[in-house]
């Protein structure tokens, strides 16, 4: 998987150019808007094309140093399209309400988690829940199925997350300031009604149009698979027996990260297969 590669028109046909009505705009805003058309704000996508290079070099540089990702998208058309990235990259996503104290209050977060964990080994031990009644069998089908639906991205998690993609920071400002008071590094999307502060790495742009948010969330993916490729192609240099003096190095991968990579290596595995394949037929003809 390469560093994703975008052009002014590509951004242009997904909308990410169209902001809010001028009405509804943050003067915090004004350094990104280019101007204005039937009262909406356009957005100057000569800033956020190198802003957006920035902010996915950064996700990358992170990944490859094994970091964790965590994508954050609690509005309607956002939830689908982050859990999808989410998955494709290995990485982990909060795509429903976000709870206080996510970040800033782990270890109780940790504890639901666990909860959620312990839920799903009953379920899965059919002698195990024989001992509940059909109503407490309910009542914890009930429990499991809230705290899937807030927790369920970050189960597999094992502690804060390096860096956040936020798409929406107007409606994820606790997110965002969660994330500033533990100094983990935000991206975020920033639409013409937002208040940029906070936001490590902005990118102008639609937060609104399902069209633009499919675009980030694949870029920011194609970003973190290219950063898990780079990680996995440094391992085998990092086992390598150090030298007299020398520390010795070891990279682990999450199950996850690992897991995407392998997906990613047999998809550009399969093209060249075919080649191969090719050329010994043709060598045989002739």
């Amino acid at each position: 998987m390469s560093f994703p590669q975008f052009t002014i028109r590509e951004l242009m046909e997904a909308g990410v150019h169209f902001g809010h009505r001028a009405s509804r705009w943050n003067p915090k805003m004004s350094p990104f808007i280019f101007g204005k058309r039937n009262d909406i704000h356009i957005l100057d996508l000569q800033q956020t094309v190198p802003m957006l290079y920035t902010a996915l070099g950064m996700i990358r540089k992170t990944v490859a140093g094994g970091g964790r990702v965590l994508f954050v998208g609690t509005k309607p058309q956002a939830q689908d399209i982050i859990v999808e990235a989410a998955e494709r990259s290995g990485q982990y996503y909060v795509n429903h309400r976000w709870l206080g104290g996510m970040l800033t209050n782990w270890k109780t977060i940790g504890s639901s988690i666990k909860r959620l964990k312990d839920l799903e080994a009953n379920f899965a031990d059919e002698a195990s829940m024989a001992h509940y009644t059909k109503k407490e069998r309910l009542n914890l089908e009930r429990e499991h199925a809230k705290l899937h639906r807030a927790l369920g991205g970050i189960k597999d998690m094992k502690g804060l997350p390096d860096i956040i993609f936020v798409i929406d920071a107007k409606k994820e400002r606790l997110a965002i300031q969660e994330a500033n008071l533990l100094g983990i590094p935000v991206v975020g999307v920033i639409d013409t009604n937002v208040d940029p502060e906070g936001i490590d790495f902005p990118i102008p742009g639609n937060d609104d149009a399902a069209r633009a948010l499919r675009l980030y969330a694949r870029f920011v993916s194609d970003a973190i698979l290219d950063g898990i490729a780079a990680q996995v192609k440094s391992a085998p240099a990092a086992a390598r027996p150090a030298k007299s003096g020398q520390r010795k190095t070891v990279v682990k991968l999450s199950p996850k990260a690992t897991a995407a990579a392998k997906e990613e290596k047999s998809e550009d595995a399969a093209p060249k297969a075919s080649e191969a394949k090719a050329e010994k037929a043709s060598a045989t003809a002739n």
